[in-house]
């Protein structure tokens, strides 16, 4: 199965799909997480990945090396070391990194985080990186592509995903899932709801009226604890998702950055 997985900033995307990839991870002889914002280490410390930041000397590492560390390291997160690697190397990197994933003989998962970065759409698609959206379902491949920018994303990446985890969009990013999602687009706009006459049963909130659309929970002191997803795949499948319901034995140890506070206006 290839997943898309998508939220704007601040929903909660990398803990979520954490939580896919540590449910999944027994299913497969290996995963592998491009982690392009080091937000996966929880998988290393619970034990179920082993971890490797990529930086100089990993950037220079060909397709045989890359094959001969993944067959060796089958449950890997592969970090991007932020000094040394920019977005257009990592690309690059991560497109040697396709290449030897696609030459392994094995049932594998592959998350990519920050997936516009890695096929984005204002540039040709790698060749390695198609193929793992395109035929890497047939040769034992599922793909988690993990973005908050879908219109920044490139169209090949989107419309070779079975499933879609949704969470709040606006603008051009909701624009761009309009296409593979069958209900109300708006119930992805926090800012809107949908009537709830319009919108199918399951996918209604059950505990409340409104707002129908998807909205993150908070406690009294106003954390997040929680955000509301849909899932839909070509199965036909529909669901609302509270990650509040989500459990996993990995700590999550993403950061949702810093506040901005303003100055004394006195």
């Amino acid at each position: 199965m290839n997943l898309a997985f998508i939220a704007q900033s601040g929903w909660g995307k990398s803990y979520h799909a954490q939580a896919w990839m540590e449910s999944n991870a027994m299913a497969y002889e290996a995963v592998v997480v491009l982690d392009y914002c080091a937000e996966y280490r929880g998988l290393v410390k619970e034990g179920l990945a082993r971890h490797l930041i990529v930086g100089r000397v990993e950037e220079q590492w060909g397709v045989q090396q890359w094959q001969t560390f993944l067959r060796q390291n089958p449950y890997i997160v592969l970090e991007r070391h932020k000094q040394h690697l920019g977005t257009d190397r990592w690309r690059d990197v991560c497109t040697t990194i396709s290449k030897a994933l696609r030459r392994l003989d094995r049932d594998q998962l592959i998350a990519a985080d920050e997936a516009h970065f890695i096929a984005p759409q204002k540039q040709k698609l790698p060749q390695a990186i198609k193929e793992l959206a395109t035929t890497g379902r047939g040769a034992g491949t599922s793909t988690i592509w993990i973005t908050q920018r879908p219109a920044e994303i490139d169209k090949t990446i989107l419309t070779q995903c079975q499933a879609w985890m949704v969470g709040a969009l606006d603008g051009s990013d909701l624009d761009a899932v309009k296409p593979y999602i069958e209900y109300p687009e708006n119930l992805h706009n926090k800012g809107t709801s949908p009537p709830a006459s319009t919108v199918p049963d399951e996918l209604l909130p059950p505990d409340r009226e409104r707002p129908t659309s998807v909205r993150k929970h908070e406690d009294d002191e106003g954390n997040t604890i929680g955000s509301e997803w849909i899932y839909s795949d070509d199965d036909g499948e529909k669901k609302r998702v509270n990650t509040q319901n989500v459990t996993m034995a990995s700590t999550h140890h993403g950061s949702e950055g810093n506040d901005l506070n303003p100055p004394s206006y006195s």
